[in-house]
């Protein structure tokens, strides 16, 4: 998608979509990782836009200074998985490997490398806690995928895939098992009901603090970024 920017310390990237049916310009800026996206209707000019952009600027930088941090993943950084504080190193061979509270990560590309690791260690516990839900229920599911999705954490389809954020491997291993219990749940009840959370509570028990921590912590796991750094004239 094309891109406007407001300039200044630190600059501001703004994604410019175009609407058939927005009758008016507006502005979103994502909760999870501070995305600012600007929309407009067919017929505004870019150049409205701008103009548009500029008015809202302290708007949009008041709403971003309030956003979590973001920590762009590489050598010397921290960062939690399954609840411990892991400090990335960098080291030789072809493997991610541990080393007390560390990660030795290969370079190059270290960043790259620690995310297909994360989503691996994801997949087996996630799989792991399906597994063991399913068999409470007395339920099967059909599939599970693996994203990095903003909107939620996870997701159950009516033909019974599931579906879940890689970066519950962020959090502590008790919000990962909520998690996995809640879309386990929906095999049964494909819905928010009563029953559903009964069922959610028969498989895993007492779910309100997990839940809780996803509302006020989760979005923090999304300040982590993976992509590269790549040095720019």
């Amino acid at each position: 998608m094309p891109e406007l920017s407001l300039s200044g310390e630190p600059e501001v990237r703004v994604t410019l979509r175009r609407s058939a049916q927005a009758r008016r310009m507006s502005l979103r800026i994502s909760s999870l990782d501070g995305r600012v996206t600007l929309t407009l209707p067919k017929r505004v000019s870019e150049r409205e836009g701008r103009a548009f952009l500029l008015e809202k600027e302290d708007w949009i930088r008041s709403h971003l200074a309030r956003q979590p941090e973001r920590i762009d993943v590489g050598i010397g950084i921290s960062l939690p998985i399954e609840g411990r504080t892991i400090t990335i190193k960098a080291g030789a061979g072809r493997r991610v490997r541990h080393a007390e509270d560390a990660l030795v990560v290969p370079e190059p590309a270290p960043a790259r490398r620690l995310e297909r690791y994360l989503r691996e260690l994801a997949r087996d516990r996630l799989a792991a806690a399906s597994d063991l839900y399913a068999e409470r229920l007395g339920r099967r599911y059909s599939s599970l995928t693996l994203r990095d999705t903003r909107s939620r954490w996870g997701s159950c389809s009516s033909a019974g895939g599931l579906m879940y954020s890689w970066r519950l491997i962020l959090a502590p291993p008790d919000i990962l098992h909520y998690v996995a219990a809640h879309e386990v749940a929906h095999l049964k009840e494909m819905n928010h009901s009563r029953a559903f959370w009964a069922a959610v509570e028969d498989i895993h028990g007492d779910y309100r603090d997990q839940r809780h921590w996803l509302q006020t912590e989760g979005n923090a796991l999304h300040r982590y970024r993976f992509e590269e750094n790549v040095e720019r004239d």
